[in-house]
């Protein structure tokens, strides 16, 4: 059976808040598994997957991955199931927030993500937007769960500054959820 990717800009409200609420996530986070290996596996900075070197290029496998990946407290990644961990080598951030859509104004905005994963993550108090802490590369990440973040592709990215920049170019930032999050790189 075919997976048909969620198109964000037909979604409802009520679809968006449905999605982002993260349902069907195993508790990767509850797992305690003693062993582990090399999954062979790696995400580059485009959130491209690959095992063994060669590319993953079916969405729904990547997507499944996607829901047993735990970061770790050691700053590793891994994919995890009850009886075992594999570790997966990260370039960058493990998502791409791919789309972005605006509903609202000012402390009433809200701005829901789609990742390369398919799913919805919506900004705020739960799902931080962060500016990346390079100035000659400007990066924003938005906290997706556990941890685990996602990087704002390029175009994403300045469809969200020119935002910002239209609200308070003195000051650029975003509201979202309640919460105001700077697009200003941190020094």
């Amino acid at each position: 059976m075919p997976y048909d990717a969620p198109d964000l800009a037909s979604l409802t409200a009520e679809d968006i808040l449905r999605l982002g609420a993260g349902g069907g996530f195993p508790p990767v986070q509850d797992w305690d598994p003693q062993a582990a290996s090399d999954s062979l596996m790696r995400i580059d900075a485009e959130g491209r997957w690959y095992h063994d070197g060669g590319p993953i290029n079916r969405p729904a496998m990547v997507r499944a991955f996607s829901r047993l990946l735990r970061l770790e407290e050691d700053g590793r990644f891994a994919l995890v199931v009850p009886y075992e961990k594999q570790w997966i080598a990260v370039e960058d951030a493990p998502f791409q927030a791919v789309e972005m859509r605006v509903e609202g104004s000012g402390e009433e905005t809200s701005i829901s993500f789609r990742l390369n994963t398919d799913d919805i993550v919506v900004a705020g108090p739960g799902h931080a937007l962060r500016p990346g802490s390079d100035p000659d590369a400007p990066r924003l990440y938005l906290h997706v769960r556990h941890g685990l973040e996602a990087r704002l592709t390029r175009a994403v990215y300045y469809e969200l500054v020119e935002l910002a920049l239209a609200t308070d170019p003195d000051h650029p930032g975003i509201w979202s959820g309640g919460s105001f999050f700077t697009v200003e790189p941190s020094a």
